[in-house]
């Protein structure tokens, strides 16, 4: 009995502790998620290759700021959604490896990233996405258009691509769902109820219908490689999933096999 009783204020604390925690992930979801960095509105993008600045108002309280990177003579266009940190003045050098190959490129920015602005929704951000495809449409037609995700964009590149029609979907370290990589981070909460966000990769994929080709380092450490190999198990015949060798998560430029995949993914 006077073990119980002693236990019983122990497995209190123990309990209050698991739902402090829980509560506190909770409301900082939004801040562990994205990591925008904003630039004022009259801030001066400056890019070593052409480039038109476009900023698409949605309504009197929302606008999305984009940038179109021009590629001499494009033979298509690449949409382009960034990871979960800084904005799209940083993302150069991602742009030309699309122009190198023969394609435009047009890269948004999420709500609240750069000079984007509006609710920081997952709701928000596939409308903007979809306002970037009615903007390359434009340019191209479907078959010339390759809409391409990185880490974050990934979901967003592959709900795009479940609406709308492309001539290639492409995934750069992409996740299962942000359900999948919370548990794999502290598997003990019920992440399904209490994320607002859930980027269901994994329910997207089995729906495009464009060729997909996934690349993933095979020592990713913010997203473990474990997360896409489960994406691989939905992937169509003729889809490719592209493992590279001792690359991780931001320095997939540094191995052979990555500009290799660009090759293929970007032909």
């Amino acid at each position: 009995m006077f073990r119980k009783l002693k236990l019983r204020p122990i497995l209190s604390w123990i309990l209050a502790i698991y739902l402090l925690v829980g509560v506190v992930l909770y409301f900082l979801q939004k801040k562990i998620i994205f990591h925008p960095e904003p630039l004022t509105a009259d801030y001066a993008f400056k890019y070593d290759i052409p480039f038109e600045e476009m900023r698409i108002r949605i309504n009197d309280k929302e606008t999305l700021s984009a940038v179109l990177f021009k590629a001499p003579a494009p033979k298509g266009m690449v949409i382009y959604f960034h990871g979960n940190a800084r904005n799209i003045s940083k993302y150069a050098s991602k742009a030309r490896q699309c122009i190198s190959r023969g394609y435009s490129v047009l890269m948004m920015d999420y709500p609240t990233y750069g000079k984007s602005t509006g609710p920081l929704t997952e709701a928000t951000i596939y409308a903007n996405a979809l306002h970037m495809y009615e903007v390359a449409r434009k340019f191209f037609p479907p078959d010339s258009i390759i809409i391409f995700g990185r880490s974050l964009g990934t979901g967003v590149a592959a709900q795009l691509a479940t609406v709308r029609d492309c001539k290639r979907l492409v995934l750069e370290a992409p996740y299962y769902n942000i359900v999948d990589l919370a548990m794999r981070m502290a598997p003990i909460y019920p992440y399904r109820y209490m994320l607002d966000y859930k980027f269901p990769t994994d329910e997207y994929l089995p729906k495009v219908t464009a060729p997909v080709v996934i690349m993933h380092g095979t020592d990713d450490h913010t997203i473990p490689l474990a997360s896409a190999e489960k994406l691989e198990k939905l992937l169509k015949p003729g889809d490719r999933f592209i493992p590279v060798p001792g690359a991780d998560h931001n320095n997939l430029d540094n191995y052979p096999e990555y500009g290799k995949s660009l090759d293929l993914a970007l032909q």
